[in-house]
């Protein structure tokens, strides 16, 4: 439960942001392609400017060989990048360091391959939060124009047109879709993520909606901003399809007290039967078959996923999309057992964020202030040239025309103006 202490905190929060908050993007990225390049474009075009980019790319081997015939570092100050090895790679831990680097009001999470449909992605996505009607807010997801039939109407099932701001009140309706929420692209006001504890550690999967099930269960709401679109897709294969779902299955095994009252099944027959009925409507039912072959991998994948525990390692590594995690998690594991106040000579002042800082690493990251500090290691390189540029001129923005779902009860405009709380299960003056 959120504290009246913390909702006070929230409240002068709030107020003190509206006006005109910094907005970083963050980008994990791991071979990026020519979407990349696109995205990087389309940030920079935005109508609400960002501050900072802020690039955690994985192998980086790949990124230069995309820059090669590019020259974005040179063309964008305001881009800086990470790079770490695939080694050092988790989906939690990656965007934890890649938030470190960051000090504006409100952070972006992207990935690479994710484009913004228009220049009014980041100014419509960050209302919610602006607004103090949500932490989290999530866009909308549109199929490449290329894609498939199936993918199409997937991110059409997943992504509807209509917006919503879902809560705890929502559970019985919407069951574990009342905590999905998509790190292709997510904003997310930074003082509540602080207070929260962020995205999980060491995660292979599901860290954006581990956090979003957390910050719901603390009383905080969760935006879905289907005006804000970006063009994302996948045609995966069978296999991928497999390795990608068994992930997905690992998350939640490894989240029981989250997950264990929402399956996800209900939901995959749910889009499966909508499926159906889309390709017949169009007459591709010749599709049918291969819809259920990929249903059949995703489902295998997945109730393998959550009995991963009882597996042999080795055939853990081959049903995972991320073998690499696997050998990281037994060292994360093992650290953890450890007590390092007992004998080592370590300062309580060397522990940042719940995690040992390296003694060995004497790098210092400029642009973070206040003593945050980046847990990566000794061999991952800051670019000299990465500075931090003010880039937060006055934006004028449109607030008359404020975020609204389509879900949300109409209220007096003398009403919309006062501030409210956080939602919480319970009232705590009772």
């Amino acid at each position: 439960m959120v504290s009246i202490e913390n909702m006070e905190t929230f409240l002068k929060y709030v107020g003190n942001m509206r006006e005109n908050p910094k907005v970083d993007v963050i980008i994990p990225a791991y071979k990026p392609g020519e979407s990349f390049i696109k995205l990087i474009e389309m940030l920079e075009k935005q109508t609400y400017p960002v501050n900072k980019i802020i690039v955690m790319n994985t192998e980086e081997k790949y990124y230069a060989e995309l820059m090669f015939n590019h020259s974005l570092d040179k063309a964008y100050e305001n881009l800086h990048i990470t790079h770490i090895s695939k080694r050092e790679f988790n989906h939690g831990r990656t965007r934890r360091d890649g938030v470190l680097r960051s000090e504006a009001d409100i952070f972006v999470m992207m990935t690479d391959d994710a484009v913004p449909k228009n220049e009014e992605l980041i100014e419509k996505l960050i209302n919610p939060i602006i607004s103090g009607k949500a932490a989290v807010s999530y866009a909308r997801q549109v199929a490449k124009k290329n894609s498939n039939e199936i993918e199409k109407f997937t991110r059409n099932f997943n992504y509807p047109r209509k917006s919503r701001l879902k809560s705890s009140l929502d559970i019985k309706e919407l069951g574990i879709k009342t905590y999905f929420c998509s790190n292709v692209c997510a904003a997310y006001n930074r003082e509540i993520y602080d207070r929260l504890g962020g995205f999980e550690e060491y995660i292979i999967f599901n860290e954006d909606m581990i956090f979003a099930a957390h910050a719901i269960k603390e009383g905080y709401k969760i935006a879905y901003t289907a005006s804000a679109e970006v063009i994302h897709s996948h045609d995966y294969g069978n296999i991928a399809l497999f390795k990608r779902n068994f992930d997905l299955g690992v998350s939640q095994a490894d989240y029981p007290e989250i997950f264990k009252s929402v399956s996800s099944v209900g939901e995959g027959k749910k889009l499966i039967s909508k499926t159906i009925e889309h390709l017949k409507k169009r007459k591709k039912s010749i599709l049918i078959p291969k819809l259920i072959i990929n249903s059949g991998f995703k489902y295998m994948g997945y109730r393998l996923g959550l009995m991963h525990k009882f597996l042999p390692k080795w055939l853990v590594k081959r049903c995972s999309s991320l073998p690499e995690y696997w050998v990281g998690k037994d060292v994360f594991e093992n650290n953890k057992k450890i007590d390092f106040h007992s004998g080592y000579g370590i300062h309580d002042s060397e522990f940042k964020d719940g995690r040992q800082i390296h003694k060995a690493s004497n790098n210092h990251d400029k642009y973070l202030d206040n003593e945050r500090k980046s847990t990566l290691k000794d061999e991952i390189k800051v670019r000299p040239k990465d500075r931090m540029v003010d880039r937060s001129h006055d934006v004028f923005t449109n607030r008359e025309v404020a975020w609204k779902s389509d879900n949300e009860p109409s209220v007096n405009k003398e009403e919309s103006t006062e501030k409210k709380e956080p939602e919480t299960k319970k009232d705590e003056k009772n």
